[in-house]
């Protein structure tokens, strides 16, 4: 995190723990803003990769689920990155800012997803580097996102998944009510005081809660090579191109897609327990083997956690679910906002 920032941030009552703001002094009433209201967060605790050179759009096109080749500074794309079994080592949102490709991940993960990349670039004419702090990256979510951001930055996406470049940075729609934005680190703070008339600040943990219950996953330490990108629903909300040429763990990718039903798949779920990413779950027509695991987790703000799981779609179908044991906290199943396949 940007050292101004931080003291920046602390000033306006921020709690910080390492990268992550964990709240603004009132944790409950944070959650309660997001329900119906317009909440502003920090992403510090997100990283950045950064790449640029005359071949990066190439070389990521041949690494990444996505098709590259169709990204531009209008849009943004969900994407990742697999082991060359099919599992993700990472996922990500991707902008293009002028000539830098910017891929957004969990910070947790960045060295590792960084290291491995960059052993691929060899003679290739491309730059990998962690960006985190070149920027101030910032969320904005409800009814009055828009507005505010409009007004604060002079122009916001008008559809999602589309970009636009400000002076004061980048603005990345990336739900009907919820833009990340990339803002220069001296335009922050003035960025900041002018969306506080129109948001409440919140901790991490609540944008956290607002992701997961869109059904969009984040990929982290605990999760890494767990799930193959159907998985997680990652091809429903765009995250995967299957007119793209090969990249790592395509064919197996593919495989899933057209051959045969995927048997695991990623629900969303409520709970009266705390629970965090690579939890297992059990059920009780798996005789004691786990049936899934816990890719995500944010406390709600009526109480207990919500959480994104992968687990066997006959056991989430038929059986209730359970945290770390078969007699371990009941998992509530709730409607993702998208359907899943048949």
């Amino acid at each position: 995190m940007i050292e101004s920032w931080k003291v920046f941030l602390q000033s306006q009552g921020a709690l910080i723990e390492g990268r992550s703001v964990l709240h603004f002094g009132d944790p409950a009433a944070e959650r309660a803003a997001a329900v119906d209201g317009t909440i502003l967060a920090d992403l510090s605790q997100l990283g950045v990769i950064a790449f640029t050179g005359d071949d990066a759009a190439t070389f990521l096109q041949n690494q990444l689920t996505n098709d590259v080749r169709n990204l531009n500074a209008d849009n943004a794309q969900w994407n990742g990155y697999c082991s060359p079994k099919g599992r993700l080592l990472g996922n990500f949102l991707m902008w293009q800012q002028a000539d830098i490709y910017c891929l957004q991940l969990a910070g947790d993960i960045l060295p590792s997803v960084l290291k491995r990349l960059t052993m691929f670039i060899m003679r290739a004419k491309v730059q990998a580097r962690d960006a985190s702090d070149d920027s101030v990256r910032l969320v904005v979510a409800g009814k009055q996102a828009a507005a505010a951001i409009s007004a604060a930055m002079g122009a916001a996406p008008e559809a999602a998944m589309r970009s636009v470049t400000v002076e004061a940075g980048q603005v990345v729609r990336v739900g009907d009510d919820k833009f990340v934005l990339s803002v220069l680190p001296e335009r922050a703070a003035a960025v900041w005081q002018a969306l506080r008339a129109s948001a409440t600040p919140v901790g991490a943990p609540v944008w956290d809660w607002l992701r997961l219950n869109a059904g969009i996953p984040m990929i982290v330490s605990a999760t890494q090579e767990l799930f193959v990108p159907q998985m997680v629903n990652f091809e429903i909300i765009g995250g995967v191109s299957f007119q793209k040429g090969c990249y790592p763990g395509q064919e197996i990718v593919a495989r899933s897609q057209y051959l045969g039903k995927l048997k695991r798949r990623m629900f969303l779920a409520h709970l009266d327990a705390e629970a965090a990413p690579g939890d297992a779950l059990y059920s009780a027509d798996m005789d004691g083997q786990a049936t899934g695991t816990v890719v995500n987790a944010a406390p709600a703000p009526d109480g207990g956690f919500d959480v994104l799981v992968v687990a066997q779609v006959e056991s989430a179908n038929t059986h209730t679910l359970h945290l770390k044991a078969v007699d371990g906290a009941a998992l509530t199943l709730k409607p993702l906002p998208y359907a899943l396949p048949e």
